[in-house]
């Protein structure tokens, strides 16, 4: 009998809880297979088994957990179930299945043909037949009650509670600490993104085809802000007891939304890396967080944040501090104004940034002269180079 217990997944970490059970109990499990998962204030792990056999499970889903706390036994002795192969092959899907799975719709030839007459939204029918068909009578009740989400029952009350998961529970003390312990102030400005859409336009088929990857805003935003960072070191310090720490480096957090939560892995030294470099650590961190792949490291440190809440549709908010960090910025949704330039009155894609800080280490000079910066760059992306202004530069002004 082998005992699983729950390893050791950092320094500072002492507790953690049973996020979910991917086997169960009684089941036969190989070797190195993902029985479970476990949460951290931090971060999500799995626990894999150390031998095939049948599981034992000895806790239960939201049990807390200490470190080295056994969790489940595996009856590595016992014989194989005979309706258990020794090697699972994966069989191709025949191209009927494909073409269910590639719609993402199963009805009734009948109700198939009300969909596409009515043009109903097969997602928001509630399906009664077997297997998931959508029936004749699914449709004409979805279409008897325009709006109403699909399988809510009229006039319903229910309601459900879950336990908090050890993320959701560090995410809430830490916000709520940034709110009562820091002189929280924000700042707003506006950048007109045209140009930037314009190098998007113009180069990210051809950007992707030399760096295999997709060109997007963050690497502007990254970058723009790696250089008002370096121009501005108060925005990227912070406070430690009564010392203010200044960093020589651009430790950049990125807010993702993740299945467990908000995390916020950094993009190291993000003054050091090529636009390319920024997108491709973009992509590989948001690919992590989507799959709860994040490790520790990746998610400790870090001297500023950068979070979009306009991928949400976003129009203008007030970002909330990642302590012991000083500063975030907000990016929000872009959207067509009409603005005045040299008199007359033109329509320009528009994003507002808005940017929180810790009034006791940043002063309200700092923190404009910052965002008018980043803005200053975004606005004239051929800075975003050296961060100078070319002529500028070329005339040692």
């Amino acid at each position: 009998m082998i005992e699983i217990k729950v390893p050791t997944v950092g320094e500072s970490i002492n507790e953690v809880s049973l996020a979910k059970w991917l086997k169960k109990d009684g089941q036969w499990v190989e070797r190195d297979e993902v029985l479970a998962e476990i949460e951290s204030e931090k971060a999500t792990f799995e626990i894999n088994a150390e031998q095939s056999g049948l599981l034992k499970i000895l806790v239960a889903e939201g049990d807390t957990l200490g470190i080295g706390d056994i969790v489940c036994s595996i009856d590595d002795k016992a014989t194989r179930p005979a309706d258990v192969p020794k090697a699972v092959t994966e069989e191709k899907p025949s191209k009927k299945v494909e073409q269910v799975v590639k719609q993402d719709v199963k009805a009734s030839p009948v109700a198939a043909a009300i969909i596409a007459d009515k043009k109903v939204d097969a997602k928001a029918i509630a399906p009664s037949g077997t297997g998931g068909k959508i029936l004749k009578q699914d449709v004409l009740e979805a279409l008897s009650t325009p709006g109403r989400k699909a399988g809510t029952v009229l006039f319903g009350r229910g309601e459900r509670k879950e336990k908090m998961t050890q993320l959701r529970k560090t995410v809430s003390r830490r916000l709520v600490e940034a709110k009562n312990t820091t002189a929280m102030l924000t700042t707003f400005n506006e950048v007109d993104m045209s140009h930037v859409m314009e190098i998007r336009s113009q180069y990210k088929d051809k950007f992707k085809e030399v760096h295999g990857v997709g060109l997007g805003f963050m690497s502007f935003f990254t970058k723009a802000c790696a250089f008002a960072l370096q121009e501005w070191p108060a925005v990227n310090a912070y406070l430690n007891n009564e010392e203010i720490v200044y960093h020589d480096f651009c430790d950049i957090s990125i807010a993702v939304s993740a299945p467990k939560g908000l995390v916020v892995p950094i993009i190291r030294n993000a003054e050091s890396l090529s636009m390319s470099e920024v997108e491709k650590k973009v992509v590989e961190l948001a690919t992590k967080a989507r799959d709860n792949k994040l490790t520790l490291e990746e998610m400790q440190g870090g001297t500023f944040t950068i979070t979009n809440g306009g991928v949400f549709g976003s129009l203008m908010s007030t970002p909330i501090i990642n302590i012991p960090q000083s500063a975030i910025l907000g990016m929000h949704k872009i959207e067509d104004r009409a603005v005045v330039l040299k008199g007359q009155v033109v329509v320009r894609p528009m994003m507002y940034l808005a940017l929180s800080y810790d009034h006791r280490i940043i002063d309200g000079r700092e923190s404009v002269g910052f965002l008018v910066r980043v803005k200053e760059l975004l606005e004239n992306p051929a800075q975003l180079l050296f961060g100078k202004d070319p002529v500028k530069s070329l005339l040692e002004l």
